[in-house]
């Protein structure tokens, strides 16, 4: 398919996805979703390759079927995911609170207060996308760091969306200047880190046991700025039936002197705190990215 119609075909599929569940009431387009994720997961073969793969690797001791049940959840959380991002444009400050809890926020307010920035260290976790964009529809909109869709007419329609509360998207190709200067700003930055980087990019840093190449990039700017760093995740409870907006208190930054080493050693302690989140919740973490393809040098693929 030539590039152009690839490209429109591409975009179509999105808007019409959006505006399909954006149009339907919650409680209609959360089962419809739910048979969408059901669908994916029986057809993205080699998506679900990569999550059992994955899960086998973080849980080596676990059955097959219970390691087979997290997967399910992880494509049920992509179809709960989708159906709040479609429904953006219905949220604002009077009903925000019906969809979303925060707890910790106080842990936020603490950060702000030390003058010098916050980054929010978070991952594709929960509802993501919801929850830089629900703390912009409570009034403290935010900057994050994005990598743009190579699709230019799906990465407008995304970016509409994500933008809807104020929040302003930093791209990641020049990021480095406009992170710095939003947190000499005492703004807050967030900062998805949680995917597969490059040997030059990343540095190695274990994760459910396995050295996994991750950004340094918060621990980079934490460490030269001064800013607070958050740990900020945003969770479904079935319980409630409702979002949780998560807040944990700063971390407590090694800082040692030596920078190469600070920045290894806050690398490895923020893996370690998004680690404790997805075995609380696995079932809501992005299973089926391959978050260990960048191999130390000699080691061969794991995938």
């Amino acid at each position: 398919m030539r590039g152009g119609l690839k490209e429109i075909v591409e975009y179509l599929l999105a808007f019409g996805l959006l505006k399909t569940f954006g149009l339907m009431p919650r409680p209609v387009a959360r089962p419809a979703a739910q048979i969408f994720a059901w669908c994916g997961f029986h057809l993205a073969h080699r998506q679900r390759r990569t999550g059992m793969r994955n899960l086998a690797l973080a849980f080596p001791s676990m059955p097959e079927p219970k390691r087979l049940e997290i997967l399910r959840g992880c494509f049920r959380n992509i179809g709960r995911l989708l159906v709040e991002f479609s429904h953006f444009p219905e949220f604002n400050r009077n009903n925000i609170a019906r969809h979303v809890a925060v707890d910790g926020f106080e842990n936020y307010q603490e950060a702000v207060r030390r003058g010098r920035g916050v980054i929010y260290l978070t991952g594709h976790l929960g509802a993501w996308e919801l929850g830089s964009f629900s703390q912009s529809i409570f009034g403290y909109p935010l900057k994050f760091i994005v990598r743009p869709i190579a699709n230019t007419r799906v990465e407008r329609l995304i970016s509409k969306y994500r933008t809807l509360g104020g929040n302003i998207p930093i791209h990641r190709r020049n990021a480095a200047r406009d992170i710095l200067n939003a947190l000499r700003r005492n703004e807050a930055v967030g900062i998805l880190f949680d995917q597969n980087t490059t040997r030059d990019e990343g540095v190695f840093a274990e994760f459910f046991g396995v050295p996994a190449a991750t950004t340094p990039a918060i621990a980079t700017f934490a460490l030269r700025t001064g800013a607070a760093v958050v740990p900020a995740f945003l969770i479904w409870d079935e319980r409630l039936k409702k979002h949780r907006l998560t807040f944990d208190p700063p971390v407590q930054l090694v800082d040692t002197g030596d920078r190469s080493k600070d920045i290894l050693e806050n690398t490895k302690l923020f893996n370690q705190v998004l680690e404790s989140f997805v075995r609380r919740y696995p079932d809501q973490w992005l299973w089926i990215h391959r978050r260990w393809k960048t191999r130390p040098e000699g080691e061969s693929s794991v995938y």
